[in-house]
């Protein structure tokens, strides 16, 4: 028993002792990628998310809700006054007194400019406007995490990213800074930058958000998975967001 219990104690102590990653050493996902799932990124006729794409931007022309207003009648032109906005969040918001991400941001002026009901998270209407504004900040540098309101929050996402959990007691600094260009099951482990979301993963066959791959990461730690929405995955969105902060956006990216 004392030994197991020495033996726990040094994996958990371990957790507080990581190798950061150095700006100059850091990499986008698309750089662990292969050729041909590069190919298809940067090829808009072959790049999957681009169906999405061009769905959001026929729902961003759409008027609804009980206000009967299209995104376009506050915001015109996406090109010009959504160029940029991707790369900010996850923002702080002055009325939740908290960060909020992309799709939270576009269900909050559904339910206040619109007078619509929020879309559910994962859904192919909140997936295709994400990922329309998303595209618009396409090599913006991403300045997520840049506002001081921001850093309490950025620290809580830190610690969650240090904290191991799990039957398999894993942290996420255990794979994307301790391991990257490694391979796991056969995929490249990547430095976990999150500059491409939305994006279309080969695995789900579909474009899916950042909140759905943590979830997916937490739940392969053998762990109980956050809600949707949860303040701690808006906190870890935030804190990967600002460790990329001067890295372009890519959305939407192309991932095994």
């Amino acid at each position: 028993m004392r030994l197991a219990g020495t033996i726990a104690a040094a994996l958990l102590t371990a957790g507080a002792a990581f190798a950061e990653i150095p700006q100059a050493e850091r990499r986008s996902g698309y750089d662990f990628m292969k050729p041909d799932t590069k190919a298809m990124q940067d090829d808009e006729t072959a790049n999957p998310g681009m169906l999405w794409v061009l769905d959001g931007e026929a729902l961003w022309k759409r008027k609804l809700g009980a206000a009967n207003k299209a995104c376009a009648d506050c915001h015109d032109d996406a090109r010009t006054s959504m160029k940029g906005v991707a790369a900010r969040y996850p923002a702080f918001d002055k009325a939740a007194g908290r960060p909020i991400d992309l799709e939270q941001r576009i269900n909050a002026c559904r339910s206040n400019h619109q007078q619509a009901t929020p879309l559910p998270f994962e859904s192919r209407e909140l997936l295709a406007l994400t990922a329309f504004v998303a595209r618009q900040s396409q090599g913006a540098p991403v300045e997520a995490g840049s506002d001081p309101q921001l850093a309490p929050f950025v620290a809580k996402g830190r610690e969650l990213y240090l904290q191991r959990q799990g039957q398999l007691n894993l942290a996420c600094t255990n794979c994307h800074d301790d391991n990257w260009d490694k391979h796991l099951a056969g995929s490249a482990i990547t430095q976990g930058h999150a500059t491409g979301y939305p994006l279309y993963r080969l695995e789900w066959q579909s474009l899916g958000s950042l909140q759905r791959r943590l979830r997916a990461c937490i739940t392969g730690v053998r762990a109980q998975a956050y809600d949707y929405g949860a303040p701690e995955l808006v906190e870890l969105e935030l804190y990967l967001m600002s460790g990329a902060r001067g890295m372009p956006m890519e959305a939407p990216a192309v991932r095994p």
